[in-house]
């Protein structure tokens, strides 16, 4: 059996990426006021230069770092080196745009056959008699 193709991967052009390093956050001794290792990612959706149904469908996430402008920001601060951060902002902005990049599967309405209408009915006959069992007994 053969398997599924892999989706397209979209490229995303380097200079529509506003990068810039800022100082991280949390503990890191008397480095962490020096150095500036943080990465601040920034991506316009409405002027880059991916497809239109791409725009539409990353704009249509509810996701806290796209803001109402449209704008997708990334804030990179895990690793200790800013060219490591650098890379991790960028895998996920990629792993965003990928994620979207393959429009969803359009629904297609089904009916329920007649056997599970049947099982249905049986099943709810069966729970209303074992409920009408559990009255006041009379006596």
């Amino acid at each position: 059996m053969a398997e599924p193709a892999a989706p397209p991967l979209l490229e995303i052009n380097e200079a529509e990426v506003e990068i810039s390093a800022i100082r991280a956050q949390g503990a890191g001794g008397q480095n962490v006021n020096k150095v500036s290792s943080a990465i601040h990612l920034r991506f316009d959706i409405f002027a880059s230069s991916l497809p239109v149904e791409v725009k539409e469908r990353l704009l249509c996430l509810n996701d806290s770092r796209i803001t109402k402008a449209g704008v997708l920001v990334i804030k990179a601060q895990q690793h200790r080196t800013q060219e490591m951060n650098r890379l991790d902002a960028m895998m996920r902005l990629h792993e965003l745009v990928n994620s979207v990049a393959v429009p969803p599967k359009t629904r297609r309405a089904t009916k329920p056959t007649y056997g599970s209408k049947q099982r249905v009915r049986v099943a709810k006959s069966q729970r209303s008699e074992t409920k009408a069992l559990r009255g006041r007994v009379d006596g």
